[in-house]
């Protein structure tokens, strides 16, 4: 008589499925709780800046986008994010005829995408160490423009002045050029204590009337002088 052998355990049982374990997702840091408010610029420490808005005062700082530098007595928009903690993000009252400074730390670049940039003022000055300016093509148009300066260095492809009167001081004048051309309609008049012309090859003067005049002495000298 025959018995069936059972099947082993293991084989009737379902295999279990490894555990996977979810990874749980990344922590968003909370956003800081801020609270606005509006107060008054004091006088601090040194360059420190302090607000007081009501009961509470603490030490300021000024946001980035605020480039108008605060002064004591400047009403400020503020941000509260601690309890000693305030920014100052904008001004947003001066007294009348208090000076204005806008200040940006680092290097600053204003950009303009589309259109033109003017600037309107009944007085306008420019400070710098260096100024540079490059532009395709430049008009300057001023009733009385004066120019000052220890050196002036000027490189150009090509120069024209247009005028009714040039006056000139120097006290020395050098010119150098391959061509040289002048006419004067009216009087040409060259005054000096010593006047010398010279020519490599020919020197020819010519006029309807031509003058020499010496006081004391008119001397011609040459291998051959022809008169006539």
């Amino acid at each position: 008589m025959t018995h069936a052998t059972a099947a082993p355990l293991d084989a009737s049982r379902p295999k279990a499925q490894p555990r996977t374990h979810k990874q749980a997702p990344p922590r968003r840091p909370s956003p800081i709780a801020a609270e606005s408010c509006v107060g008054v610029v004091v006088a601090g420490a040194a360059d420190e800046l302090r607000v007081v808005a009501g009961d509470f005062g603490a030490r300021a700082r000024l946001a980035a986008s605020c480039l108008l530098v605060p002064q004591p007595g400047d009403t400020v928009a503020c941000f509260r994010v601690a309890p000693d903690e305030i920014w100052i993000l904008a001004v947003l009252e001066r007294e009348a005829g208090a000076p204005r400074v806008l200040r940006s730390h680092g290097p600053t670049r204003f950009e303009v995408t589309d259109g033109a940039l003017e600037l309107h003022a009944p007085a306008i000055a420019l400070s710098s160490r260096r100024f540079a300016l490059d532009s395709a093509r430049t008009d300057i148009a001023s009733d009385d423009l004066e120019f000052a300066g220890g050196q002036v260095r000027i490189v150009a492809g090509a120069m024209r002045l247009i005028g009714s009167a040039l006056s000139t001081v120097f006290d020395r004048v050098t010119h150098f050029s391959k061509h040289h051309a002048r006419t004067t309609e009216g009087l040409d008049r060259v005054h000096a204590a010593h006047l010398e012309m010279e020519a490599q090859q020919l020197v020819h003067i010519s006029a309807e009337h031509a003058l020499v005049n010496g006081s004391k002495l008119v001397k011609a000298r040459g291998g051959q002088i022809h008169f006539g």
